[in-house]
């Protein structure tokens, strides 16, 4: 299953556990990543909150959570070497994994025919 939010983050759920990472828009809004800095694993995510953030050579930045949870796992490959979060965001470029504390926040993001409509 994949949302996307507002802020141009996606989601992919795997069980109780959501790979995040930024939408193709984000990333071509952005331009050439830069830097990209992560949350910690076992980080406590509050939804809406900063959770990371990308910097390309237009501006920086924040990843916002779009869930509560604890992070499981993070994308080092995506700090080592930015410009795959650029080329690649749903794929190799995904930034961490969180374990949902709240599955029912699902329910308030798009699915990807509502989030092709909200970015036109």
């Amino acid at each position: 299953m994949l949302k996307y939010t507002d802020e141009h983050e996606w989601l992919r759920l795997e069980g109780d556990v959501a790979t995040v990472g930024i939408t193709d828009h984000a990333a071509e809004q952005l331009g050439d990543l830069v830097f990209v800095e992560l949350p910690k694993v076992g980080a406590t995510l509050t939804k809406g909150a900063a959770a990371a953030v990308v910097e390309s050579v237009k501006a920086a930045s924040d990843v916002y959570a779009p869930v509560d949870g604890e992070v499981t796992e993070v994308n080092e490959s995506a700090v080592s070497n930015p410009e795959s979060v650029g080329t690649d965001p749903q794929g190799a470029g995904w930034l961490y994994r969180v374990r949902l504390s709240d599955p029912s926040q699902l329910d308030g993001l798009m699915d990807e025919t509502a989030y092709r409509a909200f970015v036109g």
